[in-house]
């Protein structure tokens, strides 16, 4: 299990969020405020650079999260993405302030869910399922493969095609030392359509899935 201060949750969700998400067609300001949170979270996690500049920038986009969560009270969309915004600040964050941050992110996903028992197409189970492998397990922290594995099989299974679904579900098969089957669904996560609407996301995460599937493949012919 990782370390606290080697957190990596890079949790955009699946590719068709934005097209699954009826709270935001019936919305259209709160739709154009969780799209902004989501094109600078990607925008923070790919473009800069500074680990320093990204954790100011991120701490930033977690006030407006919080407010984005207030103005739309009952909505499941903007919990989840302020669970994003919050992990991501658990990545960056010092030792001290990262598992706070993650049972922070882990409330938020859950509220959600409660919400919206379908999880947005799978995507709230697959953010609960990051947090699950990446956070340690007890007794420093709740992390747990076992829910790791089913929240992420839950989301693959409502979004068998998606870019993020499959490349979570990968990461984790890489994590449990299962390389033939995480190489398999990683080069599965490639044939997901590009996503034009959001070219920073899309163009990060297809070279994370590349080099995901360049370690599985070393492990395989080791």
């Amino acid at each position: 299990m990782p370390k606290l201060d080697q957190f990596l949750f890079a949790a955009a969700l699946g590719g068709a969020l934005f097209a699954t998400a009826p709270a935001s067609a019936d919305q259209p300001s709160m739709h154009a405020d969780v799209h902004r949170l989501e094109a600078e979270w990607a925008r923070v996690k790919y473009q800069v650079k500074d680990e320093g500049e990204q954790l100011t920038e991120i701490e930033s986009l977690k006030k407006q999260a919080d407010a984005v969560v207030r103005q739309y009270p009952g909505q499941a969309e903007p919990l989840l993405w302020d669970g994003i915004v919050t992990s991501e600040n658990a990545a960056l964050a010092n030792i001290f302030q990262q598992l706070g941050l993650a049972k922070e992110a882990r409330g938020l996903f859950e509220r959600a869910l409660a919400i919206d028992p379908s999880g947005l197409n799978g995507a709230i189970s697959m953010s609960l399922g990051v947090l699950y492998y990446r956070v340690p397990g007890s007794p420093l922290g709740f992390g747990d493969d076992d829910m790791a594995r089913k929240d992420l099989e839950t989301a693959l299974a409502k979004d068998p095609n998606g870019l993020d679904a499959n490349y979570f579900y990968g990461d984790f098969l890489v994590e449990q030392g299962e390389y033939d089957k995480a190489r398999n669904v990683l080069v599965h996560a490639l044939d997901a359509p590009v996503d034009k609407e959001r070219p920073v996301w899309d163009a990060g995460r297809r070279e994370e899935v590349r080099q995901l599937i360049a370690k599985a493949e070393a492990h395989v012919r080791s």
